[in-house]
């Protein structure tokens, strides 16, 4: 029976995510900053671990804790509403440091086992905002773009090890997730002069008849990614992100 560790588990895809696998029978790791057992279904299966992806020491115990395991899911992260003029640098390391950094160094962290053991596979969960220039989101969408191309250059490293790396790119998630998880990191949009770009966004998100990304559409994708030898490198999750993936073809 496979294995698979799940970063960001404690909501949204991640944990969607967790119980996809849980209910096709695999073992799997969810990881949490702060661990909840509670919000899966208890399983013999199942382990929920500590990891904050930011903390070499915290990945260290939890890839040691978690032993052996076929497939990582690099879901963790997090997105800010903010003009690029405004955007406090600070708001851009942390962003940068978990979803890029953080992603790495977890990544770096189980290679090992996947190369000495020649099996193993990486799904690194990005956004489809990578594919399409949109407003507000610039530290966000570069610290995405960038595990984009971290990803497919190390799928041709690993390529000779049996190793696979693939990417699961959603698009836009339900408008009041985005707000819960975004409001803390959002900076400048009461500038006036960005009102007018700032009210045409937020009405977008607000559109109750554009298409969303749900999390069972992600979980779908990355089992692609993690079982189907022959899924290309990037997978679109959910019907936006297939509309988005459709136009730059």
């Amino acid at each position: 029976m496979k294995t698979v560790l799940i970063t960001g588990c404690s909501s949204g895809f991640g944990l969607e995510i967790a119980r996809y696998f849980l209910a096709r029978d695999w073992h799997v790791v969810a990881t949490m900053r702060t661990p909840r057992a509670d919000v899966l279904p208890p399983s013999d299966r199942l382990r929920v671990l500590a990891l904050d992806v930011t903390d070499p020491e915290s990945i260290r115990q939890a890839v040691e804790a978690a032993g052996p395991i076929d497939v990582l899911v690099n879901n963790a992260g997090f997105g800010a509403a903010s003009p690029a003029e405004l955007v406090p640098i600070a708001t851009v390391r942390e962003i940068f440091e978990t979803n890029t950094i953080g992603t790495i160094a977890l990544t770096q962290a189980v290679l090992p086992q996947f190369r000495q053991r020649r099996v193993g596979v990486v799904v690194n969960v990005t956004s489809s905002v990578t594919l399409k220039a949109l407003p507000l989101i610039t530290a966000y969408r570069a610290s995405k773009a960038a595990v984009n191309a971290f990803t497919e250059s190390m799928a041709l490293e690993l390529e000779p090890f049996g190793v696979r790396a693939r990417l699961v790119l959603p698009g836009r998630a339900p408008a009041t997730r985005f707000f819960e998880n975004a409001r803390a990191h959002m900076h400048g949009l009461d500038h006036e002069a960005y009102a007018g770009i700032v009210k045409q966004v937020f009405a977008g998100l607000e559109d109750a008849s554009s298409p969303v990304t749900q999390a069972q559409d992600v979980a779908e994708a990355v089992w692609r990614a993690a079982t189907d030898p022959s899924s290309p490198m990037r997978i679109p999750a959910g019907a936006d992100a297939e509309a988005w993936a459709a136009e730059v073809r």
